[in-house]
């Protein structure tokens, strides 16, 4: 079957063994970032590739890295990926498998949370690709177990989240590991100035593919409806449930920070009446798939994911995102919006806001170029109102369609007895509250956007770019307070204890991200790491499953 353009796989020159492979899978014609990328990577250039979420960036380096290196020679190994999770990790050595099991080469995933002995006996055995957290290859690179030296190409997936994440400086020195002649590939999802920095460092000469959103026939662009609702913290939970019970989506997604907020928010929306399931780091491949094809068969309402959990999530049936936090990069609002409003639909972006965070909205407006709308949360009034009008739509749909002659004698006996608008009124009583009435609520308090002081309503990513203290060992952000934790790690600097090595392990081994992660005090013999206290228990578990600094220092909360 040809492909758009009339390119097929057979056309990007593939091996038999992957394009076998690949008929077997059922891949039909490459995706637009796999026809622009697998040319390049073969011929050996450098390149550096944006494409939004659900492309196929897997392939589009999967297939041209197998393609190169043949034959397994064991060596040692001679491609490396690097990617910010270990569902990532998971998944792309996984499709590695799938596309390139008849070459016979050996695919590892390494990563934190795994017994960090049998990735040590596996690599001691030889393997040909070796995929990796950033994290969890510091630390096999350290005990002498990962020798680069034989790398011919270097692959970084969603460099962008990785950033976030703080892996900046474990990425500076993987790829100081590797030979100066390696190829190096580099994909992400945006493209800030970070990123292009990254690459022109690093890369030579580099190919730069940039794939446009698609051009739909006038009348047809992208719809999206942005707005914003401004409330306390303590009063967000509710205030979703009330913008959603006046929305009404038929498929959404709420993105929320950690994977603790995921369950809880998941917990309060079931708790609603609807249909809402958890999408996280904590579930396996397999109920994710499922969690996903509920939601595209219409049997979920709505999934509650984590970032990170989200990527690679495409669904055409999709009508609402929301954000349960102001996202903290101006890009990763744009990412999670594009999407909706697909195929001339109009799609809703739902964002709810602290007052402290109006800031982060205007710079998004500002990267956008778009207006986001601050609307005022639905009263318990509205919510009526709204049902209301939801019952006669639907009493309306009845009298056009239904047949309703075996009912009509009901009503002339009832008629007989009652005047006939009571009757009716008594049916649409019934009808009303069988929909579901609105529960008994006091309204939520309205709240000005910036109330709070100034000084209190730092960005998270300003906040989280900003050090202080000696030698930088103390990393400032907001001060402590309500909704944090202070988690103790028995190690500081007389092991050498560095702000950017705690956060890479946080951020690598829990949900949490670079930006979620507060204040962090270096001692000479411990360290405190500020963490939302949604997370903290997730935090503390995650952290004594893994090294750091190649140990396993005491983790609990201060006490």
């Amino acid at each position: 079957m040809k492909a758009e353009g009339g390119v097929t796989f057979a056309d990007l020159n593939l091996r038999p063994e992957l394009l076998k492979a690949l008929t077997g899978l059922g891949y039909e014609e490459p995706t637009p970032i796999q026809r622009e990328a697998i040319g390049p990577i073969i011929a050996g250039k450098d390149l550096l590739g944006q494409a939004a979420t659900g492309t196929g960036k897997t392939a589009a380096f999967a297939l041209p890295l197998l393609h190169r290196l043949e034959r397994s020679n064991r060596q040692g190994p001679r491609g490396l990926v690097l990617v910010p999770t270990r569902e990532l990790a998971m998944q792309v050595s996984e499709a590695m498998y799938s596309y390139g099991k008849a070459l016979g080469i050996q695919v590892l995933p390494v990563f934190g949370g795994q017994p960090i002995v049998r990735q040590l006996k596996a690599l001691s055995r030889g393997v040909d690709i070796v995929v990796a957290t950033p994290g969890r290859a510091m630390d096999l690179i350290a005990r002498k177990a990962l020798n680069l030296g034989t790398i011919e190409m270097v692959v970084l997936d969603e460099a962008d989240e990785m950033l976030d994440m703080g892996f900046q400086e474990d990425i500076e020195g993987i790829l100081g590991a590797t030979p100066s002649e390696r190829q190096t590939v580099l994909f992400s999802a945006t493209m800030p100035s970070r990123i292009d920095k990254l690459a022109r460092k690093h890369q030579r000469d580099a190919v730069r593919v940039q794939l446009a959103r698609e051009e739909t026939p006038d009348g047809e662009a992208p719809k999206v409806r942005q707005s914003a609702y401004v409330v306390a913290r303590q009063h967000k939970a509710a205030a979703l449930c009330r913008v959603l019970d006046q929305e009404q989506p038929s498929a959404a997604i709420v993105f929320c920070r950690t994977r603790a907020e995921v369950d809880e928010v998941a917990q309060t929306l079931n708790g609603r009446g609807y249909t809402a399931e958890a999408l996280h780091g904590g579930m396996d491949q397999t109920q994710r798939s499922r969690t996903i094809d509920r939601l595209k068969a219409g049997t979920t309402e709505l999934i509650v994911a984590t970032d990170v959990a989200a990527r690679g999530l495409d669904i055409d049936t999709l009508t609402h995102v929301v954000n349960y936090d102001v996202p903290s990069a101006p890009e990763a609002y744009v990412h999670r919006i594009g999407r909706v409003g697909r195929a001339g639909r109009e799609g809703v972006a739902i964002t709810f806001a602290q007052p402290r965070e109006h800031r982060n909205l205007k710079n998004i407006e500002r990267l956008t170029k778009q207006q986001i709308t601050v609307e005022r949360v639905p009263t318990v009034a509205d919510l009526r109102a709204r049902r209301l009008d939801m019952t006669k739509a639907a009493l309306r749909e009845s009298l056009l369609e239904d047949d309703l002659s075996l009912l009509r004698r009901v009503v002339e006996e009832l008629a007989d007895e009652f005047d006939v608008m009571d009757v009716a009124a008594a049916a649409v009583k019934l009808s009303h509250e069988a929909g579901g009435a609105p529960v008994d609520e006091e309204d939520i308090p309205e709240v000005a956007a910036g109330r709070q002081k100034e000084h209190r309503g730092t960005g998270f990513r300003e906040a989280r770019e900003g050090s202080a203290g000696a030698g930088g060992n103390r990393r400032e952000r907001r001060g402590s307070g309500d909704g944090t934790t202070r988690i103790f790690v028995g190690a500081g600097r007389a092991a050498r204890m560095r702000p950017q090595d705690l956060v890479g392990a946080i951020a690598g081994e829990s949900s949490l991200s670079g930006r979620d992660i507060g204040s962090i005090q270096i001692n000479e013999r411990f360290s405190l790491v500020e963490v939302p206290d949604a997370a903290a228990d997730d935090v503390i578990e995650a952290l004594r499953g893994t090294t750091i600094k190649g140990r396993k220092p005491k983790i609990r909360r201060e006490v």
